[in-house]
């Protein structure tokens, strides 16, 4: 069973950057489509970005330009750049395979951003 665990986030203000990583159990990780995930409260859990196997990106219109996800498949790991974090980017993140999850769920880590 993969074992997804977050880390990176925490409080910063409006214009500041964070670095989340998403460790992974497992060899399965690498041939996976990976993505970053988050659920500000009382909202569903959105997809804001993803990086396939071979390293292609997507990115929600809302982070383009101020996230960069990559990942390190030796490390079993993956990341999300967040820089220009702006209030509405408060959320926890989590990662998770994408398009589709077939992962369990991480316990996520918070990102809050200040004005």
């Amino acid at each position: 069973q993969v074992q997804l665990v977050e880390s990176g986030g925490g409080l910063v203000q409006a214009g500041g950057s964070l670095r989340l990583s998403c460790a992974a159990s497992g060899r399965a990780f690498t041939f996976k489509t990976m993505g970053w995930y988050r659920q500000a409260a009382e909202n569903g859990r959105e997809l804001v970005a993803h990086i396939s196997a071979g390293g292609r990106t997507y990115y929600v219109d809302s982070v383009k330009g101020r996230f960069t996800i990559s990942r390190d498949n030796a490390k079993n790991t993956v990341y999300l750049q967040m820089i220009s974090l702006k209030p509405e980017d408060t959320a926890a993140y989590y990662c998770n395979t994408a398009p589709q999850v077939q992962y369990p769920w991480g316990q996520g880590t918070q990102v809050t951003v200040s004005p």
